[in-house]
């Protein structure tokens, strides 16, 4: 590595990052959703469906003028973070730093701890959010990159996987998006934000949905014949009549996001992973 081109940053620096986005994630809904909301409202044509989201709307501004979260389950602490290759990180271990980072964010902002230490036999509660769900992955350059999600558990345990023969193909794999969507009904309060992974293997389809879930809303994906099935599935999805938190409407969801990647010859994973309309994430450049 060129000396010359190398970067140091202590890891409280990023301790600090997170601790911040902790603290403001959660009570300013992305501007996408807000946007998304607001034009879903005026083509809502169900009058409980289009109360709802005017209430969904009053609900995000309350949250983001007083700074509490606009909902009250702050999820679990999700960290996606791209860190490039000529950084030298020092003062202490980068992970630490950010679980420290979800911890002081989380207390000092009065956000609900949802974390328990055992999933089956000890579900006692860590007190502090953490530990966070962490993703690092390596990239050119000097720049850190950290995304912030909050994900909550209502729409989380809605979310489904599937390792399709590949004879299954597009109607395979649009079949079980909606029947995803179906099974799911008003639990991930809708409207929502559906993620689609496909590819890669059993375990990396499911990270491909998370990211797709927090693509920014209103984004399509560069591939052309993706980006045409994203909006085919969306039209399918407000035609089940879920509606707004599940009264019935046109505004089941507000965005279908898919990521794709190269899988095995004889394979084919689709993974769905769903959203609330809050959908609350943000990131920081360092």
């Amino acid at each position: 590595m060129d000396k010359s081109c190398a970067r140091t940053v202590d890891v409280s620096e990023i301790m600090q990052a997170i601790r911040k986005l902790a603290m403001n994630t959660t009570s300013n809904v992305p501007k996408c959703a807000i946007s998304a909301l607001e034009d879903a409202y005026l083509r809502e044509e169900s009058p409980v469906g289009k109360e709802v989201i005017r209430q969904i709307l009053e609900n995000h501004r309350i949250a983001r003028e007083e700074s509490v979260p606009a909902c009250q389950d702050t999820g679990v602490a999700m960290l996606f973070i791209e860190v490039g290759q000529d950084v030298r990180f020092t003062g202490g271990d980068l992970y630490e730093a950010i679980n420290e980072g979800v911890r002081q964010g989380y207390i000092q902002g009065y956000l609900r701890k949802s974390i328990v230490t055992d999933p089956l036999f000890e579900r006692v509660n860590t007190g502090d959010n953490t530990p966070a769900v962490i993703y690092t992955d390596i990239v050119p350059g000097t720049n850190i990159k950290i995304m912030f999600a909050a994900k909550g558990g209502g729409a989380e345990n809605m979310s489904g996987l599937v390792m399709l023969p590949p004879a299954a193909g597009v109607e395979g794999v649009r079949k079980f998006v909606i029947d995803q969507v179906r099974k799911a009904g008003p639990n991930p309060c809708p409207p929502i934000v559906v993620g689609v992974g496909i590819g890669g293997t059993f375990d990396r389809v499911a990270l491909l949905a998370k990211k797709a879930v927090i693509r920014d809303v209103g984004s399509s994906n560069p591939h052309p014949k993706y980006a045409q099935l994203e909006r085919e599935l969306l039209e399918e999805i407000n035609k089940l009549g879920i509606g707004p938190q599940g009264f019935g409407g046109r505004t089941t969801a507000l965005a279908v996001n898919i990521e794709f990647a190269p899988c095995h010859i004889a394979s084919l994973p689709v993974a769905c992973n769903l959203n609330c309309h809050a959908g609350p994430h943000d990131s920081i450049l360092i």
